[in-house]
């Protein structure tokens, strides 16, 4: 007999909610001035983003997912998610919401849990929905993470200015 619960579904899709309010938070703190602002670097320093790229990123990476796993066009949503294409808090916001009005419509053709195991051709390999759905929670939030430190480094060097 199939199951028909959604537990590990329902769990998932609760990480992303709250990846995705996170992520609407941070945007509310860091405001346009310093949404794209990039503080000065070591050489040689791997983050060479700003905050507002770093949350975008993030979004860009479950947009790409829900793509890759509704239609199965993998394509990176870069192009459509530049600085130039969305300037100020609201836009990213905006662009945010779209990311998960994505997501959660992806995740309506999750009926059960046994779903997470159906396996579907990724950029890589084939892989379990429940591989691919949690591999683009842990990069998108890893890059949340990113953002949220480098807040705190964009906020401490504006406080000492």
């Amino acid at each position: 007999m199939k199951n028909s619960q959604r537990t590990l579904v329902l769990l998932i899709g609760a990480d992303y909610i709250r990846l995705h309010n996170a992520s609407t938070a941070i945007l509310t703190d860091i405001g346009d001035e310093l949404l794209y602002f990039e503080p000065t670097r070591s050489k040689g320093s791997l983050m060479p983003f700003s905050v507002g790229t770093l949350i975008t990123r993030s979004a860009a990476v479950v947009e790409q997912m829900v793509g890759g796993i509704t239609t199965k066009l993998w394509d990176d949503p870069f192009e459509w998610t530049l600085p130039e294409r969305m300037p100020t808090t609201t836009d990213v916001i905006a662009y945010l919401n779209e990311v998960e009005a994505s997501r959660v419509a992806g995740f309506t053709f999750l009926r059960s849990d046994d779903d997470l195991y159906k396996k579907i051709p990724s950029p890589v390999e084939i892989r379990t929905l429940f591989e691919i759905l949690l591999q683009t929670l842990i990069v998108a939030q890893r890059l949340y993470g990113n953002a949220e430190s480098l807040l705190r480094l964009v906020k401490d060097s504006q406080l000492s200015r």
